[in-house]
């Protein structure tokens, strides 16, 4: 399975005068994952179509937490 949101440590030279940010992210949009559109492909009710801002579950890409930076640290 493939994850939308992708984590990395970032080199931090020991001469940096600005405070590093120790991981950083990005996302991935999910059409990236999905090659062709299968035929049957699982809808969302369209009141909830209209609060995710797509049809298909599949294509859905919620905004991270921007508090939450991922788990890299040793």
């Amino acid at each position: 399975m493939f994850t939308q949101y992708k984590y990395w440590k970032p080199y931090i030279s020991p001469y940096d005068p600005c405070p590093p940010i120790r991981v950083k992210s990005y996302s991935t949009p999910p059409n990236l994952y999905l090659h062709f559109q299968p035929p049957g492909l699982p809808q969302f009710k369209p009141k909830e179509a209209l609060y995710h801002g797509t049809l298909w579950p599949v294509l859905f890409s919620p905004y991270p937490d921007p508090h939450k930076r991922g788990d890299l640290d040793e």
